[in-house]
This record gives structure tokens, sequence and C-alpha cells, in this order.
């Protein structure tokens, strides 16, 4: 046999334990251990209806819900990717300020946490700092007609601790939580 046809042989018979039977084996087995995240991590309702993932972010209007991080690929994840403008970019700066005074006419007072107002690398984090959340409490239970120490509650019982990020919240779910304690 020649070193060629040697060569050619492992090619094909490499290519089809790495490039096929390795890839599908290990897609089968990640569906099996792990099926909630082998498919997106997906968040479905009553009516059987994909309305997000917990991976990635969404934006929320008005103010009876809590506010997104910002997005920098307009929330859309085949899109994802921050917007590379520098701290000192007056771009960014005029961005940061239009936010600042958003989230200020809608009611929000204080020190803004700068994950309120600044988009994540990706564009698309779903989650927010508890500070961030927390500060939002007033103008998120002025909409809803609700006590505040309720939904203060309601946001530590959603809060996860992680020693790699500290305290955060996923804001779907903390939304979605609200609005199914029929909290509207």
């Amino acid at each position: 046999m020649t070193s060629l046809k040697k060569a050619t042989l492992l090619f094909i018979v490499l290519f089809i334990i790495t490039g096929l039977v390795y890839p599908l084996a290990v897609t089968l087995i990640a569906g099996l251990a792990f099926p909630s995240q082998a498919h997106g991590s997906l968040i479905v309702d009553n009516n059987n209806t994909v309305i997000g993932s917990t991976l990635i972010g969404q934006n929320f209007t008005g103010p009876q819900y809590f506010q997104s991080r910002p997005s920098a690929s307009g929330y859309d994840p085949t899109a994802s990717g921050g917007s590379n403008l520098g701290p000192t970019n007056p771009a960014l700066l005029e961005l940061v300020a239009n936010r600042t005074s958003a989230l200020q006419k809608a009611g929000i007072t204080g020190p803004i946490p700068s994950d309120l107002v600044t988009a994540s690398a990706s564009g698309l984090d779903p989650h927010i700092s508890l500070d961030a959340a927390l500060i939002q409490i007033p103008t998120v239970a002025k909409a809803r007609n609700l006590p505040e120490e309720e939904l203060r509650t309601l946001v530590l019982s959603e809060a996860i601790d992680s020693p790699f990020t500290g305290t955060y919240v996923n804001v779907l779910s903390l939304n979605r939580a609200i609005d199914e304690k029929n909290l509207m």
C-alpha cells in the first residue's frame, strides 16, 4: 500500500471518527444527561410556547417590569457582540447619559448601577446585579400597586449567588415570577 493510499485511508477513518461519530455521541449523551441545557435552556409557558431562554437577555418595556441590561445587539442572539466603544468614547458616554436619563424619568433614584446603563460583552446578558434589581423595586412596585417589601422578598428569592460573579438576578425569571403570582 502506497503512502498516499495509507494517508487517504487514515484521513477517511479519522474524519468519520472525529467528524461524525464523536460529535453525534457527545450530542446524544448531552441531550440525555442535560436535556434543558442541551436544547438552549428554553423557557416554555403554560401553552407550550417558547417565551425565551435563561441564557439570553430580553428587552422589557414598561414600568411594571424589571429592566434588563442594555444590549449592543438589540437583543438579537444572531448578532451577539459588544459595541466595542471604549470608556472615553463620546458615543458611549452619550449612550450612558441617555440611558441614565431614561431610568431617572422612569422613577429610579439614587446612584444607578453600571449594568443598567452599559451593555455586556455579548450584548445578551440575561442577568443584572442584585443592586440593579433592588434599585428598580420602587418603580415596579408603584406600577403594579404592590408593597415594596413584597417585591423585595420576591427579588431576593430569585437572586443567585455565584462565587465568580457575585449576586445576580435573571431578569426574565424574575419578571415571570411576578407575572405568575398575578401581581399585574
